[in-house]
């Protein structure tokens, strides 16, 4: 089929008398007349039909008799044989119309037969009735299109003014009279939605008109005469008119009212914004300000949000009661920030400018949200309060997951802060400072922790680690890890072997929690699966540091002398639980003033950050190691991670010191009994030239006699040292190679021994044991009286 119709560009039908194929008729229905285009038509010459009956070329036997006003299709035989399916039309004929029709040309070949003493009467109009079925529905079409079409059209001229609309326009539009009119006059507060677009509908029209390419489904909105106080949106098409030519005649413009398919397709938008804009993170403001900046002023053209001050301290409000309460909790307004007093009951409001939906999830209310408008005046329709349903439905839970972070993120956030140090050890061995971030995402708190353990003879433990994951599970796998290292270390454990111990234990928890999963009770994986640690114990006597690590990163060393920053080559360790390659201690002998930086991961490691860039920036800020430690943090910070960081992230600086040679004494003494002696006197002397009181002196030769005598007794074999350091305190060492560690016991009223320990204990501070590569060493504290003011406190130096 042709896509455009035979006879479309025709301004006359086919059966119109200039273009159909005509017979005149008399009364008795004999042809009087036949026209040139009956003969191309039927293919019968005049002078084979004429005084012929027109209905003895009629094969249809139900034919009607050929009467004025007649319109139908027959069935008529053609001069070769086969029919032909004519449309046929009869018109009467007045006497005036026989002359005019014999001379009209185009029909020549009519004849009056004169000698049968007959007259025309009627004249028959043929076509072929396909032809004719087309143009009749294209009329209909056409008409339909003016008077029954639910689509509103109009056409505009070449000066893009209207000359005519149809009914559907006319009465969409209101009454009025719309000629003349430009496209963009019709309408009040008109806007074209459509991206990409003129910014007028004479734009877009004049650019039809010019280039001939149509415009389909243009969005555009305004208000018609009709409904001067409502907007309305309508799906514009517009196409070129042209003549037979192609001449431009005008603009075709087609409207639909799409009004009420928009606004839905605008809300359904709106809540998809909603769903994936609104709550992005867990920050309840910043989640009241996403709301607004979605809502706002698509919906509405302004948002208030207001919460209880329960929500905002993320705790759990209480449920909703059945009735207004006299005396509502109070609730602070959110969005937008600012003194403003939050309405006083959570209930729902409709007001003619005022829209208020309380703001509830899990059963509780959190609070509302109100949404305002200017100049509204109309009510709200169903759609609407659906609308503001689901969105204060969105944003309630939204609220109410980023209250529960805020609960969870507190409680971890205090529970690592508990077991983190608050305040560092005052220690002579080291200076320290130290800065610790937690994450700032919605991974919430993580495991990250350090510490700083006070050793004996003067050592200093330092420790650094990170648990794998975030939330209270880290927060509480961290502190269980922490208390377990700090009872490690009073041990006096080396490095490697404290490792080996935390491995142990990390390893012992998997496998009972491996064996309450095979009994049928699901539990998580253990946090403490994974952890790095770094464990660093620094003698200030001897100025040497002793690590070892599991899986950490590589701690830096700053030379003091030239500010040389190095990260020294430890033997690897497995993070703790995996077992694989054992755990190696490393010594490094550092010189006064240098500087250790031990950090985790998240101070180095990030999403968008470069491990090796991150390293040269640390070592840079690190080689000013003059600077105060405080300071230094801050420049590590502030050049490592400039903004909020996706892990938590701990850096421990430690400035060592060395003990002077006043402040240490040690003797290598035998296993000769009358070493107690020459050890007692030895020691007192010493405590005299370090002008040491009376009561200090009596209480160090009782503890002095009775280590040495005990190591004397009790050691295998070899040389016993006797090691007296004046530091905060005053610490008495005797070391020998025996293994057997001593106990302390109570002795019997006749028990000539077993009394020494008991003495120490009851004299000293504190005293314990640790062990070293060649055997251990006993040693205890006493209390030194207060320096004068003007005496060096720690003792440090030469």
């Amino acid at each position: 089929m042709s896509a455009i119709p035979p006879g479309f560009g025709e301004l006359h039908g086919p059966l119109d008398v200039s273009r159909a194929a005509m017979a005149v008729l008399d009364g008795e229905g004999r042809v009087l007349g036949w026209s040139p285009a009956a003969v191309e038509l039927l293919g019968y010459a005049p002078s084979e039909v004429l005084g012929r009956p027109f209905t003895s070329l009629v094969t249809d036997s139900s034919a009607p008799e050929l009467l004025p006003g007649l319109r139908r299709v027959l069935w008529v035989r053609r001069r070769a044989g086969h029919t032909a399916r004519l449309a046929v039309a009869v018109l009467p004929l007045t006497p005036g119309e026989v002359e005019a029709h014999g001379e009209a040309d185009g029909h020549a070949g009519l004849r009056d037969d004169h000698d049968r003493g007959t007259r025309p009467a009627r004249l028959l109009a043929m076509a072929d009735a396909a032809e004719t079925e087309q143009w009749d529905a294209l009329q209909s079409m056409l008409r339909g299109l003016a008077t029954e079409s639910p689509v509103g059209l109009a056409i505009y001229d070449t000066r893009l003014r209207v000359v005519w609309t149809n009914a559907a326009l006319y009465a969409e539009m209101g009454p009025a009279d719309y000629a003349g009119v430009g496209p963009d006059d019709m309408v009040t507060h008109g806007v074209v939605l459509s991206p990409g677009m003129p910014g007028t509908l004479e734009e877009v029209m004049s650019a039809v008109l010019t280039t001939g390419e149509p415009v389909l489904d243009l969005h555009y909105r305004g208000r018609p005469p009709s409904a001067p106080d409502r907007d309305y949106v309508w799906s514009c098409s517009y196409y070129r008119l042209e003549d037979t030519a192609g001449a431009p005649l005008g603009v075709c413009e087609e409207t639909i009212d799409i009004t009420e398919r928009y606004i839905a397709q605008q809300r359904l938008d709106l809540l998809v914004r909603a769903g994936t804009s609104v709550g992005t993170t867990l920050d309840i403001i910043r989640t009241a300000r996403e709301f607004a900046a979605v809502t706002t002023p698509q919906f509405a053209d302004s948002v208030t949000v207001d919460l209880l001050e329960t929500v905002l301290d993320g705790d759990r409000p209480a449920p909703p009661a059945t009735t207004d309460a006299p005396d509502s909790p109070p609730m602070v307004r959110v969005w937008p920030p600012g003194d403003v007093r939050p309405p006083a009951a959570l209930r729902p409001v409709r007001e003619p400018n005022l829209l208020a939906v309380p703001l509830r999830a899990e059963g509780a209310d959190l609070g509302i949200a109100a949404f305002c408008w200017e100049h509204r005046r109309n009510p709200f329709d169903p759609g609407e309060l659906a609308v503001a349903d689901e969105l204060a439905a969105r944003l309630a839970v939204c609220i109410a997951n980023a209250r529960r972070y805020a609960r969870e993120h507190a409680a971890a956030l205090m529970l690592q802060r508990s077991l983190l140090p608050r305040l560092l050890p005052q220690l002579s061995a080291v200076e320290l400072a130290y800065r610790y971030l937690p994450a700032d995402s919605r991974a919430g708190v993580g495991g990250d922790w350090f510490d700083v353990i006070a050793l004996s003879g003067t050592r200093v433990g330092l420790v650094v680690g990170d648990v794998v994951g975030h939330g209270l599970g880290a927060a509480a796998t961290m502190g269980r890890l922490r208390a377990s290292v700090r009872a490690l270390a009073r041990m006096d454990l080396a490095p490697d072997e404290l490792l080996a111990r935390l491995d142990d234990l990390v390893t012992q928890g998997i496998d009972e929690r491996a064996a309450v999963r095979i009994e049928g009770e699901d539990l998580p994986e253990d946090e403490a699966l994974g952890v790095t640690c770094l464990y660093a114990v620094y003698d200030p006597v001897t100025g040497t540091c002793t690590m070892a690590r599991a899986g950490h990163p590589l701690p830096a060393v700053v030379d003091p002398s030239d500010g040389t920053v190095t990260f020294p080559e430890l033997p690897p360790g497995p993070p703790l639980g995996l077992g694989g390659l054992p755990f190696e201690s490393a010594e490094l002998t550092l010189p006064q003033g240098s500087l250790l930086a031990l950090f985790t991961d998240g101070l180095v490691r990030g999403r968008d950050l470069d491990l090796d860039e991150q390293l040269d920036t640390l070592r840079t800020v690190l080689t000013r190691s003059e600077r105060p430690l405080d300071d230094l943090c801050d420049a590590a910070v502030a050049a490592l991670l400039p903004a909020p960081a996706d892990d938590d992230a701990a850096l421990l600086l430690v400035r060592t010191r060395v003990l002077g040679r006043n402040q240490v004494a040690v003797w290598e003494l035998t296993t000769d009994p009358q070493a107690v002696g020459r050890a007692r006197a030895a020691a007192a002397a010493q405590c005299r030239d370090w002008g040491l009181g009376e009561d200090l002196l009596f209480t160090t030769e009782l503890v002095v006699s009775e280590l040495v005598t005990n190591a004397i007794r009790h050691a295998a074999a070899g040389p016993v040292q006797l090691r007296l350091i004046r530091d905060q305190t005053l610490i008495c060492e005797v070391s020998d190679s025996g293994h057997t560690s001593p106990h302390l016991r109570h002795a019997a009223s006749d028990d000539e021994g077993g009394r020494g320990l008991f003495l120490v204990a009851q004299t000293t501070q504190q005293w314990g044991t640790r062990y070293t590569p060649t055997g251990k060493t006993i040693w205890a504290e006493q209390a030194l009286p207060a320096p004068p003011q003007d005496e060096n406190p720690t003792g440090t130096g030469e």
